[in-house]
C-alpha cells in the first residue's frame, strides 16, 4: 500500500507521533476516518501493549496543528493514565467528543479503586487524608487528618470525588485511606 503523497509531506516524512522516519505508514484515526502518518513502532504498541516510555513523544505532538494526531495523543494519554499531560492539553468540544468516541470506556467505569493501603474504595465509604493537599483554585489545603464522608466513584482513573470545605473535589487514592 503506499502512502498518500500529501500525507507525508504535512508530516515532513516522519511519524506524526514520534517523529521516527522509518517504517511509515498511513493510520486511520476512527469514527471519522481521518488519516495520519505513523511508524511501524507506534503502530504495534497502538494495537497492542502501550511502552510508557517510548510515549514521551507525545508531550510534543499533543500540541500538532494535526486534529488527528491530538486525538490519537489524547486516547494514548488516556490509556496510560497520564494526567498530568492530559491536564496541559487543550481539545475544542468537537475534537475531544471525536477523541472520547474511541476510547474504550468499559475499563473505566469497572475499574477497582483502592486506597494506600489497598482496601477496596466504593461510592459512599467515607475515608481520611493521609497528606496535606493543597486544592487548587479553591484557595485551602486539606489536611491530614480530614475526614471525607460519602465518597463518589468519578470517571478519573485512580481518584475518588468528595466535599471538603463545602467544594467538591477529585482525591488522588494514595492519598487516602478507607
Amino acid at each position: 500500500m503506499s502512502i498518500d503523497k500529501n500525507l507525508l509531506s504535512r508530516a515532513n516524512n516522519e511519524c506524526e507521533l514520534c517523529k521516527s522516519s522509518e517504517n511509515l505508514q498511513e493510520y486511520i484515526v476512527e469514527p471519522k476516518d481521518d488519516k495520519i502518518i505513523i511508524c511501524q513502532t507506534c503502530n504495534t504498541q497502538l494495537n497492542g501493549e502501550l511502552d510508557e516510555s517510548h510515549w514521551h513523544c507525545l508531550n510534543d505532538s499533543m500540541w500538532s496543528e494535526v486534529d488527528g494526531v491530538k486525538v490519537v495523543a489524547f486516547r494514548t494519554l488516556t490509556k496510560l493514565q497520564n494526567q498530568d499531560m492530559l491536564d496541559m492539553m487543550y481539545l475544542e468540544e468537537d475534537i475531544l467528543a471525536w477523541a472520547n468516541e474511541g476510547l474504550d470506556d468499559s475499563n473505566e467505569e469497572d475499574e477497582i479503586r483502592k486506597d494506600s493501603n489497598g482496601n477496596k474504595l466504593e461510592a459512599g465509604d467515607t475515608i481520611t487524608l493521609i497528606k496535606d493537599l493543597d486544592v487548587k483554585g479553591a484557595n485551602f489545603t486539606a489536611k491530614r487528618g480530614t475526614v471525607v464522608k460519602n465518597i463518589r466513584i468519578g470517571n478519573v482513573s485512580n481518584h475518588v470525588e468528595g466535599k471538603i470545605n463545602g467544594t467538591s473535589i477529585y482525591l488522588k487514592c494514595d492519598f487516602i485511606k478507607k
